[in-house]
């Protein structure tokens, strides 16, 4: 190799994408779904509901120094995170559903990057223009102009990226309250340094990443095609009608040819930078902007629409066959998806209507595991910790079964007695209690250790052991 060859280069570098407006049914349903997707993140944790005295009024609430998370009627306590387990499930199987029923619908309307992807380029698009405006000011040599526009476009990033981490860490403290402290600038770090590392990684993924995030850090599109089948609705382009492709000039006969007329108009609207007409491929997030903007060049040219269209490959060879079209709604794998979706939602709705107001938990003594009483009598210690799930103050009455003469004393400030045990509203009861029996035959005993409200109706237990002796 010659000293003056040029470096050899294993990797392209990244051209940067300019996606062109694009009007059409598709383009609406995005704004309209950006709309409600935007108006949810930045109110709901303003919604109030009402829970009662002694608990938090907002809706939604991850309460992270008293470990609840309140979502509406939904109370989840940290002993409870199998319904965390649960939502995660449905949410999990509720997106294997959608994309075997109509593709990466999720990628192209609702997931957060595209819709924080679509609000930034909106706002690319008002400030510095359209696509052919953007890349020639991209190109062009720093100027004035050039200056102030790229200035403004990132200054209103910033804006959003700010909006977007002060919306997010609202659903972990009371909204109303942090934001009078924001506007005050009196927030503390542990908060404002959520709000600056998420405001800076939604100027950096939605203003500069975009598509990279989909591509590399995404793992969805990676495995998406194991969630497709021949019924899966996809957006393709129909090769037997297109080609051949080529140009058209008004009043030329369409004999012979395909309707394409190879205006690469697909291509450039495309928030991904990929040709559909190339095949489906990993990156088309199937957002339909394609399918308008070919639409709209057919109707230019005086052609059908639905060269680029949402389908599926059934259906598609169907119509080439001349046979009947199936829906691709009702098949073996949406009734599965489905019959897991109902069976992990009715198991939660089930432990959530039936939920215990009041849960005891028993940890017996390691060291000694018995202590002998002067009178011969057996002593074990408990750590007993009583869950109040209610939202008013209770009192409880323990009791233990099993034992013969047992005693139970409750150590702790004041004058605890066990029948008289008091438990503040969502709060847990912690209580150092010694039981005292006469020696069992055993030295291990199976004993239940229960709770009752005073006054109430509610009760639980919990199956402990009393131990008398060493093995």
């Amino acid at each position: 190799m010659s000293d003056n060859a040029p470096p050899l280069q294993l990797f392209e570098k990244k051209e940067r994408i300019f996606p062109k407006r694009v009007w059409g049914k598709f383009r609406k349903i995005k704004w309209l779904v950006m709309v409600i997707t935007l108006g949810i993140y930045y109110l709901a944790p303003f919604l109030r509901w009402d829970r009662g005295p002694h608990a938090p009024d907002q809706a939604i609430l991850i309460d992270m120094p008293a470990r609840r998370a309140y979502f509406f009627f939904i109370e989840i306590w940290p002993q409870e995170v199998y319904y965390l387990t649960g939502i995660l499930i449905l949410a999990a199987v509720a997106l294997f559903f959608a994309t075997s029923l109509f593709g990466r619908v999720w990628c192209g309307y609702a997931c957060p990057q595209t819709v924080w992807t679509d609000l930034f380029v909106w706002v690319e698009r008002i400030v510095q223009g359209d696509r052919a405006k953007r890349m020639r000011l991209a190109n062009a040599p720093w100027s004035f102009e050039k200056l102030w526009k790229m200035a403004l476009t990132q200054s209103l990033w910033l804006v959003i990226g700010l909006l977007t981490g002060g919306a997010w860490v609202f659903y972990f403290n009371d909204a109303p309250t942090l934001l009078e402290h924001i506007l005050n600038f009196d927030v503390p770090w542990s908060v404002g340094g959520w709000i600056i590392a998420l405001t800076f990684s939604t100027y950096v993924m939605a203003g500069f990443a975009r598509e990279q995030v989909c591509m590399y850090m995404c793992p969805y599109s990676r495995f998406q095609s194991a969630m497709f089948d021949r019924d899966t609705l996809i957006i393709g382009y129909d090769e037997k009608r297109g080609e051949p492709r080529g140009k058209h000039k008004k009043g030329e006969s369409w004999d012979g040819r395909g309707d394409c007329v190879d205006c690469t108009a697909c291509v450039q609207v495309c928030p991904m930078g990929i040709d559909i007409r190339d095949g489906l491929q990993m990156e088309c997030i199937a957002c339909g902007l394609c399918v308008d903007a070919c639409d709209d060049i057919m109707d230019k040219v005086g052609r059908p629409r639905g060269l680029i269209r949402y389908d599926t490959t059934n259906n598609q060879l169907a119509r080439e066959e001349g046979i009947k079209e199936r829906s691709h709604l009702l098949r073996a794998r949406t009734v599965y998806y489905t019959a897991i979706l109902a069976l992990v939602g009715g198991i939660m709705l089930y432990g959530l209507t039936h939920r215990d107001p009041v849960e005891l938990h028993v940890l017996h003594d390691r060291n000694p595991l018995f202590v002998t009483m002067s009178d011969g009598r057996i002593r074990n210690g408990y750590d007993v910790k009583i869950l109040n799930k209610t939202h008013t103050d209770k009192k409880y009455s323990l009791s233990v079964d099993g034992l013969s003469g047992a005693d139970i004393r409750v150590q702790g400030a004041g004058n605890l007695e066990a029948s008289h045990l008091p438990v503040f509203a969502d709060s847990v009861g912690h209580f150092r209690v010694f039981v005292t029996a006469d020696k069992p035959t055993a030295i291990r005993s199976e004993i239940v250790v229960r709770v009752e409200e005073v006054e109430g109706e509610t009760a639980a237990q919990y199956d402990g052991i009393f131990m008398s002796g060493r093995p």
